[in-house]
């Protein structure tokens, strides 16, 4: 039997990706897990006061690299994965995006800290605490701008273990940080600094890394400049929407409900972060060797067709275990939270649609294909409006409940699409073939 297994076509495939995703997601593993208990630390020592803003805080900074990007790293990624046995080349694509991210990122703060001043204001925050969380967040931002777009190089030479390595010593040094100050200094921008602060570090070991396989000497590239526009143009749009609508409990919740909700939203949202583990994994180890293939559609068809079934399996199996482990789950975040069961299995069940969802749209994406936003973002208005008017959207459920109903249409639209420009892209083939 043994031996029919080991001659089996598929075995030896099957034992690289065995050894590969268990290495690499065991590594996973413990990377999420020091990031985890670092927020739980925080969850658990800051007053229900200081964590709503701490949510707030990092809520608007998720929207300021949101805003920064605006497509960048995924034309980089997609443009890298057409040359990324060539330095010189893949050099020229990462230098060119690096480029466009600090020029968006004038513009991302200019629209965001306004914003962000108001918002904390608004929920309790004295001038001067206003003043050192948004200076807190400096460290983060200036790290994120390069980072992505820095580990886009690793991953597409499949060069795992030195990231994973880098990733590790950054959450160490988080729950290190964090541990030695919030217990003396329980504040909203103090949890902020003992997050952003390591990045930095990991930053300029991210560039270290990245030297082995690519010319960090070139230049920004014209031509390369002009392919990447051409896609933030297309995802701008896009990615001002998912602004809001990425964050749409928080922002609702901060204008329509209180601040004990926002607190308590950002506490089980705290959980869903372990959903990351699922998604690291495969922005690590698949997406990058979807984007390098050639355009062979059979092949891409399957590949799409079964990554979205194990991706859905896996959702499934996240739902009914927070289902069946609730009442430890809360435990772990305090006593401030335990009364918010109902509220994690909905947060849940929308984290794990969106994994599915964001799968899709990043397998897309990462091949250079944009659903026209004009197309995306009205099919996404119109469940968050209708959410709006059926749900009570001051209260916690209305708002989860409004966001399950968001994440369905989201997913069903971003399957669709990537299943037409698959075909689309087979049709082609064989009309070629018939010349």
């Amino acid at each position: 039997m043994l031996q029919r297994v080991k001659a089996h076509r598929h075995y030896e495939k099957a034992i690289y990706w065995g050894k590969l995703v268990s290495i690499t997601g065991s590594a996973q593993i413990i990377i999420q897990v020091v990031g985890f208990v670092s927020g739980v630390l925080i969850i658990r020592l800051l007053p229900v006061q200081e964590y709503a803003l701490y949510t707030l805080a990092n809520t608007m900074l998720g929207t300021m690299n949101l805003l920064a990007d605006g497509g960048i790293s995924t034309s980089v990624m997609a443009q890298g994965g057409r040359v990324w046995q060539d330095k010189e080349k893949l050099g020229a694509v990462l230098a060119t995006g690096l480029h466009l991210r600090r020029k968006f990122a004038v513009g991302s703060l200019l629209v965001a800290t306004p914003i962000l001043i108001y918002l904390l204001v608004e929920h309790g925050a004295s001038w001067l605490m206003t003043i050192l969380i948004v200076a807190s967040l400096i460290p983060a931002f200036l790290a994120a701008l390069s980072d992505s777009l820095l580990e886009i190089v690793p991953k597409l030479h499949q060069n795992i273990l030195p990231l994973q390595k880098n990733q590790l010593s950054v959450g160490v040094g988080r729950l290190i940080l964090t541990g030695l100050t919030i217990f003396i200094f329980p504040w909203t921008f103090i949890a902020i600094l003992a997050n952003g602060i390591p990045r930095i570090y990991g930053n300029i070991k991210l560039r270290k890394i990245s030297e082995n396989f690519t010319d960090t000497k070139q230049k920004p590239d014209p031509e390369v400049q002009k392919v990447i526009l051409k896609v933030v143009k297309r995802n701008m749009p896009g990615a001002i929407y998912y602004c809001i609508s990425g964050q749409i409990s928080i922002w609702l919740i901060s204008i329509f409900g209180n601040t004990t909700s926002i607190a308590e939203i950002g506490a089980i949202g705290r959980i869903a972060v372990m959903l990351a583990i699922v998604s690291t994994l495969f922005n690590t180890l698949v997406i990058p060797r979807f984007s390098r293939i050639q355009n062979q559609s059979d092949k891409l068809i399957s590949i799409y067709t079964k990554l979205l079934l194990i991706i859905s399996a896996l959702a499934v199996l996240i739902v009914l275990t927070t289902y069946l482990f609730t009442d430890q789950i809360l435990w772990i975040l305090g006593k401030n939270y335990l009364q918010l069961k109902y509220e994690l299995l909905l947060l849940i069940i929308s984290s794990s649609i969106n994994l599915i969802m964001t799968l899709s749209l990043n397998l897309t994406l990462n091949r250079g294909w944009i659903l026209n936003p004009l197309i995306s973002i009205s099919l996404q208005i119109i469940p968050t409006i209708i959410g709006c008017l059926v749900f009570n959207i001051s209260a916690l459920t209305g708002v989860l409940y409004m966001n399950i109903l968001v994440a369905l249409v989201q997913m069903i639209v971003y399957i669709m699409y990537g299943y037409y420009k698959l075909f689309n892209l087979k049709k082609v083939e064989f009309e070629s073939t018939k010349v």
